[in-house]
């Protein structure tokens, strides 16, 4: 057992990351890694991820809350309504990350996915067609095995800047695509990484209408 594994007091064996909280701990539990198809919290995950940069994920999280009342829960529809009044509405409000460009890139950004999901059929099926094809199963054994970026987010990247998306560079679009469960960055040893291959190999990867 080396640190990048920590057993808690309740005896589950974590990622080191994931320990500053039981809100943390609970996220790591439950929700990072676990592959999705849900365009509402795909959508919430990608704005997000672009708020945090330059800032800890713990200090988006604690503001997750208050970014869903912000922004409507982040349903595509509703935010993409926003308008200028909307902007300095939200760069008064202390409970979330008061940063215009990110603020509006959040609104653009909801147009974009409105754009993506009638092309596609879902925001979902167009982000699963750059799941990393997994030839082997890869060991995690310390922090430094885990990459910032990859081919796969990289082109991703690409793709949504192409598509008029914003914030959305390699590095943050690879957080997304850990969170989803597009790949299984828990470490080797941690309770939650079987589990979430499990759900993986019985995840119905969502197809787009035409790709």
């Amino acid at each position: 057992m080396t640190d990048e594994i920590v057993t808690g007091p309740d005896g589950v064996r974590r990622c080191w990351w994931s320990t500053a909280t039981e809100a943390y701990a609970r996220y790591h539990d439950d929700e990072w890694g676990r592959p999705t198809r849900d365009d509402r919290w795909i959508f919430e995950k990608l704005c997000l991820e672009g708020f945090q940069a330059g800032l800890s994920w713990l200090t988006i999280l604690n503001k997750r809350e208050n970014f869903r009342a912000a922004f409507a829960n982040f349903e595509t529809t509703k935010v993409a309504r926003f308008n200028s009044r909307s902007v300095e509405r939200l760069l008064k409000d202390a409970g979330i990350v008061r940063h215009r460009g990110k603020i509006e890139s959040t609104i653009n950004n909801a147009k974009r996915a409105i754009e993506v999901s009638q092309e596609f059929g879902s925001l979902s099926a167009f982000v699963w067609r750059y799941e990393p094809v997994a030839e082997c199963e890869v060991v995690l054994r310390a922090r430094g095995d885990i990459p910032s970026k990859t081919p796969e987010s990289l082109a991703l990247s690409k793709e949504l800047k192409r598509r008029g998306w914003s914030f959305v560079g390699p590095t943050t679009v690879y957080a997304f695509m850990q969170a989803a469960g597009l790949v299984n960055d828990h470490m080797s040893g941690c309770s939650a990484r079987a589990a979430c291959a499990t759900e993986r190999a019985q995840f119905p990867v969502p197809r787009p209408r035409r790709a």
